[in-house]
């Protein structure tokens, strides 16, 4: 559900089940500042074991984000990758690369601790419509 005052929007999808602690995204000078998502299994509530479907999960949320924006994974112009095992880096590029059509947004992958939910993967990004 999508919330406006002046000079700011407030994007959250319409499916979250629980009253989280920040929105899913702020559209605030034309910029989309999306929050860190994991790819989380919504039967579970967890990351589930297999990291491809993670993935599935982390790049559909992150999507789903971004369309309740009007906006898809092409508008990214920025993205931000927290990982507690770096040698996870090849793995993650193989699915990432596969979501856009058109020029690589700027990227960083970090190094992290433990991720919430037994998350192998947290990623959080900035979009501007292309229009």
């Amino acid at each position: 559900m999508d919330h406006e005052i002046p000079g700011r929007r407030y994007v959250n999808l319409p499916n979250r089940k629980s009253r989280l602690p920040f929105s899913d995204a702020v559209e605030a000078g034309g910029m989309l500042y999306i929050s860190g998502r994991i790819g989380i299994d919504p039967a579970t509530g967890n990351a589930p074991p297999e990291i491809q479907a993670e993935l599935k999960f982390l790049f559909d949320d992150f999507a789903a984000v971004l369309a309740q924006a009007g906006m898809t994974m092409d508008d990214l112009v920025w993205v931000q990758v927290f990982s507690p095992k770096i040698s996870l880096w090849e793995e993650f590029n193989t699915a990432y690369l596969k979501r856009f059509s058109t020029e690589l947004p700027a990227r960083a992958f970090i190094g992290s601790g433990p991720l919430l939910k037994g998350g192998r993967f947290e990623m959080m990004g900035i979009a501007v419509s292309r229009g």
